[in-house]
């Protein structure tokens, strides 16, 4: 039901076209639930067409104008222009996409569309704030698994186009061994070489809240640690500890206000969950123009 074209650009985005168009319909059936529109076929002819434009009514970082499209072309309105690029900075009443289509179906694709568009741009605009806090110095804001369900490829998705880089996308992807394994297992070296062992190819991450656990897992070759609420003097201690060894990742605790000064020990990574969990939805509109 896709466009050639904006299945390219989807898989330019790393997106895959059948889970957004799932999920377009998906969320068109939800709002529907089985009936029609009532309020539009009763008030709206069905041949009536409309002019009209998805604008930003503040300032931000945009995300989401392709699954916006997904939906219109989902509802067969294939006459849109997409006016500015996914990840742009779009000041307040910047239009965003430019449609012409039946009125009726403008109308049910627009909650849709602005759902997708609004919530995936807080995750781009306040990932955005975090790199612009960080920047000029060598570490990376990262993103977590605490993603919506189902919505995790749009919403790391979203992470990237704020500046920020994504970890595992899942469980499979590479190994994160935690406080939880660490006790299952017997310890972290234990946990450690217990997935080494069972997939030798795949990257290892272990978290690890002391200092003396960092000393141990760097020695038993991990790929990546996570400092787990350590504080600014633990971070940098860690940085001098390992010397460029391993890569570090500092997590929990972290904030807007510190971030700067956890990026400025020296670690690789900012693994921030809030970007996905609690980014304020950016403010979008539809309004019908005169042609």
């Amino acid at each position: 039901m896709l466009s050639e074209e904006l299945v390219s650009k989807l898989q330019s985005y790393q997106l895959d076209p059948q889970y957004v168009e799932d999920m377009v319909t998906r969320t068109i059936a939800e709002d529907l639930a089985g009936g029609v529109d009532v309020t539009s076929q009763a008030t709206i002819p069905a041949d009536q067409i409309s002019v009209a434009e998805f604008r930003s009514r503040r300032s931000g970082t945009i995300s989401g104008l392709c699954i916006a499209a997904a939906v219109l072309e989902v509802r067969g309105i294939d006459n849109y222009k997409i006016l500015v690029a996914e990840g742009a900075h779009v000041e307040a009443g910047q239009v965003l996409i430019w449609v012409k289509g039946l009125t009726r179906e403008l109308l049910l694709s627009e909650r849709a569309a602005l759902n997708f568009m609004g919530s995936l741009s807080g995750i781009s605009t306040l990932t955005r704030r975090w790199v612009d806090d960080v920047k000029g110095l060598p570490v990376q804001i990262r993103d977590t698994r605490k993603t919506t369900p189902l919505h995790r490829e749009l919403e790391k998705f979203a992470v990237r186009m704020g500046g920020g880089v994504n970890h595992r996308m899942s469980l499979s992807d590479a190994a994160l061994i935690k406080d939880n394994h660490i006790f299952a297992a017997g310890g972290v070296t234990q946990a450690f070489r217990a997935v080494r062992s069972a997939y030798p190819d795949i990257p290892v991450e272990v978290e690890v809240d002391r200092l003396e656990q960092l000393r141990d897992v760097v020695a038993a070759g991990a790929d990546l640690v996570l400092l787990d609420n350590m504080n600014l003097e633990q971070c940098r201690a860690a940085v001098e500890m390992v010397k460029g060894a391993t890569k570090l990742e500092a997590s929990g605790g972290l904030t807007l206000e510190n971030a700067r000064a956890y990026a400025s020990t020296g670690v690789d990574y900012l693994a921030v969950g809030a970007l996905t969990h609690s980014a304020p939805v950016l403010d979008i509109g539809l309004d019908f123009k005169a042609e």
